[in-house]
C-alpha cells in the first residue's frame, strides 16, 4: 500500500502539469481525474493513459500495452487505457505530451456521449377526481327480515 500511495502522489505531480488532478480509489487501484475528466488508472502498480481509437497508435509506436483484466467469467476485457512510456514517469514535462493525449481522447469521450434528454413534466394530480357525481345516488332500502326468515330456523308446530 505505501508503493500505491508513493506513485499516485508521484503521479499527480507528473500530471499538475495539464491542470488540477486528483486521486480516487477504485477497484483496487486509482482513478485520476484532471480538471474533472477522467484521463487515467492506476492498476497493479501500472499508470495506464485514457486512449482513443486516435490516440492508441502513439502509445503503440512507444511500446506501451494496452490496460485488461479477466472478469468473473474467465473472460479477457481489454479498455481504451494504455501504459505510459517508461520515460514520460520521470518529469512532468516528458509526461506532459502522453497526458495532453489522455485528456484528448477523455474530451472526445466526453463529446460523443448523447446529452441526457429531459424528462416531461408530469401532469398535475387535482386531489378530486374531474368526473366526481354532483349528488350521491339514494340508497334502495331492503325490508328487514324477521321471525324464521331472519334466524333461518323453522319454528316447531304446537301441539
Amino acid at each position: 500500500m505505501v508503493l500505491a500511495n508513493a506513485l499516485v502522489a508521484h503521479v499527480m505531480e507528473l500530471l499538475s502539469a495539464l491542470g488540477r488532478p486528483r486521486s480516487r480509489r477504485m477497484f483496487g487501484g486509482h482513478g485520476l481525474y484532471v480538471d474533472d475528466l477522467f484521463i487515467a488508472l492506476i492498476a497493479d502498480d501500472t499508470l495506464f493513459l485514457k486512449a482513443d481509437d486516435q490516440a492508441c497508435g502513439a502509445f503503440a509506436r512507444a511500446g506501451c500495452r494496452p490496460f485488461s483484466y479477466t472478469g468473473s467469467t474467465g473472460q479477457r476485457t481489454v479498455m481504451a487505457y494504455w501504459s505510459a512510456p517508461d520515460d514520460a514517469m520521470e518529469s512532468p514535462a516528458l509526461m506532459l505530451p502522453w497526458a495532453r493525449l489522455a485528456m484528448a481522447s477523455a474530451l472526445r469521450a466526453a463529446a460523443a456521449k448523447r446529452p441526457a434528454t429531459p424528462r416531461k413534466p408530469r401532469a398535475k394530480v387535482s386531489a378530486a377526481p374531474a368526473t366526481k357525481p354532483a349528488i350521491k345516488p339514494a340508497a334502495t332500502p331492503v325490508p328487514k327480515r324477521t321471525g324464521a326468515a331472519a334466524t333461518g330456523k323453522r319454528r316447531k308446530p304446537a301441539g
